[in-house]
Order: structure tokens, then C-alpha cells, then sequence
């Protein structure tokens, strides 16, 4: 009896027990196959993975200034003796002076557009500028301190704060003016000077 030796070469290709043909050549393509998948998904994890930016910096400076000048503003108010009777009149307005913070200042008053001076100043009759009425200007309440003309003598003086200040005016008519009867009126300049 003759037995013949049945041997299976491992480098032929052969079936196993799932029928799948399993061999040499077999297991290089599967291998090729898993070496391939493996590097297409480590290139395409490496892409999605954020990259490392290296950057550089470089800084300058710069000065940065300002200035405040010193600086003022003056408004008044219309000052109205209303109907002269021939007894003594005072009445009161404001001044409105707004200078930058801590600015000196002081205020004068002109003598009037009407002929008069900063001690004597007068109105005059509308149509006829010859005929006056006299009234005097004070910067006290107790009206003994007349206000002059800047550089003279009795000024309002303060102090900025960088808001308005309100500035009295006190004005007063003697009694007695014999003046007739009409419409008298005059024009104050007033300077701050700071």
C-alpha cells in the first residue's frame, strides 16, 4: 500500500476553515492594505490636529500730551430801571463768567456808548442823545463800591472753575432827575480779563 504524503507548502495558497484563500501573497496585499488605511488616517488626523504657529513681536512707543490754555467767556443780561418816578431806583442783573479752572479773572464795566464815564455814566433820550439820565453801577450789594473800567478801580474778581459763575450787577438811579419824560437807554461793555 502506497501512502502518499500530502504536504501543504506554506508558500502555496490554501483554504481555510472560513474559505478564505489564505497565502503569501494574500497576506502582503492585506498587509499593503492595513499599512495604506493606517497612513492615509494618520495624514488626515495630522490635518486636523491645530499647528504650533510661531510667531514673532516687535512693540514701539509713542507720547501722548495734551494742553489746556487759559481761557474765558463773558454774557450779561439786560439791566431795566422800568419807569423812572423821580425817586431813588435800584435794581439787579448778572453777569455770566466761565473761565478754565483755576484762571484768575477779573471784570470791568465801560463807560457807556452814551457819553458818560465809568464813575458817571448816563443814559441818553432816544431822538434827542442831549438829555441824560444819570444811574451809577456797584459791585456790592450795599452799592458803596462803584465798578470801573478794566485796569480801574472797583472790578469783580474770581477765580475759574471751569463752569459759569453768576456775577451780580447792582444798579442805581438818585432821585430828583428833572429829565422829561421819554425813552433812555445806554450800552455797558463788559471785559473779563484773565
Amino acid at each position: 500500500m502506497t501512502f502518499s504524503h500530502c504536504t501543504q507548502s506554506s508558500s502555496q495558497p490554501h483554504l481555510d476553515g472560513s474559505n478564505i484563500l489564505v497565502g503569501k501573497e494574500t497576506r502582503v496585499r492585506r498587509n499593503r492594505v492595513i499599512h495604506t488605511g493606517v497612513g492615509i488616517l494618520g495624514a488626515f488626523a495630522l490635518g486636523l490636529l491645530p499647528t504650533l504657529a510661531i510667531s514673532a513681536t516687535d512693540t514701539a512707543t509713542f507720547a501722548v500730551s495734551a494742553s489746556i490754555v487759559a481761557g474765558c467767556g463773558i454774557t450779561a443780561s439786560p439791566l431795566a430801571f422800568g419807569a423812572y418816578t423821580g425817586v431813588q431806583t435800584d435794581v439787579e442783573t448778572s453777569l455770566s463768567v466761565n473761565c478754565t479752572n483755576t484762571t484768575a479773572y477779573s471784570v470791568g464795566l465801560g463807560a457807556g456808548t452814551s457819553g458818560g464815564t465809568a464813575t458817571a455814566r448816563q443814559m441818553q433820550m432816544t431822538g434827542t442823545p442831549a438829555i441824560k439820565l444819570f444811574y451809577a453801577l456797584y459791585s456790592d450789594l450795599a452799592r458803596t463800591i462803584n465798578w470801573g473800567d478794566t485796569g480801574g478801580t472797583g472790578l469783580a474778581t474770581g477765580t475759574g472753575s471751569g463752569s459759569a459763575q453768576v456775577i451780580p450787577v447792582y444798579g442805581r438811579m438818585a432821585a430828583g432827575q428833572l429829565s422829561p419824560p421819554g425813552t433812555y437807554a445806554d450800552t455797558i461793555t463788559a471785559t473779563v480779563t484773565f
